[in-house]
């Protein structure tokens, strides 16, 4: 039994900045780079690729909404069509990033608002899907289980890793608790915990105080809060005490 640790990282833009990503490339195994749609920009893009090199850490797309002001959490009447040219554009854009490091995009995961559409809407993650084998065939793709992104990518032979949450709460049928619902983000020792609970059983917290199975070859530690980095040593800490080997999943 082994787990991957990620984080959504690279996700300021200009002037500003969110989160600390060295800090966080020290503890995590897969980092999901923002490619500039909802967060980062080409020199953000290319420090953090940078950093992730350095350390061993995986690198993959954290494709999002053209959505800078919204940070990608607003749902976008976006077509197919278009969809799968965005998702081919910023896949691109973080490998020249990638490669100018020394490596390569390995993986996609979607972000905020397109992962919630695109796993319940089977034209979108088909068309997520679509660009990723356009780009390159051994493309990974990272997201929730049971949901139309897995069945697009099986559907297409492409490699498809389940992704669960230490921070965040669930709902009975398995999706994430909207972030504006009360008990939707955990407080760092139930993130640890739930974060043992995904890795050693498959079971995640729901907000109404339930669990529900979460198939997850990597889990997820959101870096954009204050004490990210702290709540991300912690899990990984525990999985060490409780002899969970951390290893990349791709």
């Amino acid at each position: 039994m082994t787990v991957d640790l990620n984080s959504d990282l690279g996700e300021g833009f200009g002037a500003y900045r969110l989160g600390d990503d060295a800090a966080m490339l020290d503890v995590v195994t897969s980092a999901n780079i923002a490619c500039g749609f909802h967060a980062g920009d080409p020199s953000i893009m290319r420090r953090t690729c940078a950093l992730a090199v350095e350390r061993g850490v995986r690198i993959g797309a954290h494709i999002g909404y053209r959505d800078l002001p919204g940070f990608g959490r607003r749902a976008m009447a976006v077509v197919p069509d278009e969809l799968r040219d965005e998702t081919l554009y910023q896949i691109g854009s973080l490998d020249a990033f990638a490669r100018a490091a020394g490596d390569r995009v390995r993986y996609v995961k979607p972000h905020g608002a397109l992962y919630h559409a695109a796993a319940a809407d089977p034209a979108l993650a088909t068309a997520i899907v679509t660009a990723m084998r356009e780009f390159d065939a051994a493309l990974a793709l990272l997201g929730p289980a049971g949901t139309a992104l897995e069945s697009a990518a099986l559907a297409a032979g492409t490699p498809f890793h389940g992704e669960g949450f230490a921070d965040r709460a669930y709902t009975p049928a398995g999706l994430l608790a909207p972030r504006g619902l009360p008990g939707a983000v955990l407080a760092p020792d139930e993130a640890v915990a739930q974060a043992l609970s995904i890795a050693r059983d498959g079971k995640a917290v729901t907000i109404e105080d339930g669990t529900v199975a979460v198939a997850a070859a990597s889990i997820c530690v959101h870096g954009d809060s204050r004490a990210a980095v702290e709540m991300a040593r912690r899990i990984r800490a525990a999985l060490d005490e409780a002899a969970i080997p951390v290893r990349p999943f791709v």
